[in-house]
């Protein structure tokens, strides 16, 4: 009798064992899809063309420029889609100057091969029209361009301006800062050793462009 009571204890605080974990289970994972929701709701919207770059120090926000520059524009959200640019970091930054990123041979402060020269495995023409609003208005804070090895050389690599400097017109502006400029401005400031490259890798986590 004694037996069958203790069995039937075990049994009772075995179902509420399994109950509880399977509630916790499913409280886990409401909490994860809540949290992956917040994360989306809490993007910002805009009702013009952007991209949100989230970087290990902040996320920047872009407003694009499609009616300056449309293939480049295009070719930034497609590789922003594809998750190109997951991972990869700002490889040269100058105080006063720019940040520059989007090289696949720079995914850690440590890269393996040419850091600085890697592309997507293709190019295309720079978009240079002087009389664009983008043009006239030149390279000032803020700005988002293509970095190039010259003519007609773009493929992943972009820069933005954390300061007015009077480049020539030679790389295409396709966006400029919206929100998080003092992010672009602390990357700019990090200690960087050879190459201007940081000593702490500065991630590019994800480039979402809508």
């Amino acid at each position: 009798m004694l037996y069958k009571i203790l069995a039937g204890l075990v049994l009772a605080v075995v179902v509420v064992v399994g109950v509880y974990l399977v509630a916790a289970d499913v409280a886990g994972e409401s909490k994860e899809n809540l949290s992956e929701n917040s994360m989306e709701n809490n993007l910002p919207k805009y009702d013009f063309p952007n991209a949100v770059i989230e970087t290990s120090i902040g996320a920047v926000v872009v407003k694009l420029y499609p009616e300056d520059a449309p293939k480049t524009v295009e070719n930034f959200k497609k590789l922003a889609g594809e998750q190109y640019y997951d991972g990869l970091t700002f490889h040269r930054v100058i105080p006063g100057f720019m940040v520059q990123g989007g090289d696949p041979n720079c995914t850690s402060e440590r890269s393996k091969g040419s850091c600085g020269s890697g592309g997507p495995g293709y190019k295309f023409a720079d978009e240079l029209n002087p009389n664009t609003a983008s043009a006239k208005e030149g390279y000032k804070k803020g700005v988002l361009a293509m970095a190039n090895a010259g003519p007609n050389t773009n493929g992943s690599q972009f820069f933005i301006m954390v300061a007015d400097v009077p480049l020539p017109h030679n790389y295409t502006i396709f966006g400029k800062v919206v929100s998080g400029q003092e992010i672009a401005d602390k990357i700019s400031m990090v200690k960087t050793g050879m190459n201007d490259r940081p000593v702490e890798a500065v991630v590019i986590n994800k480039i979402t462009a809508q």
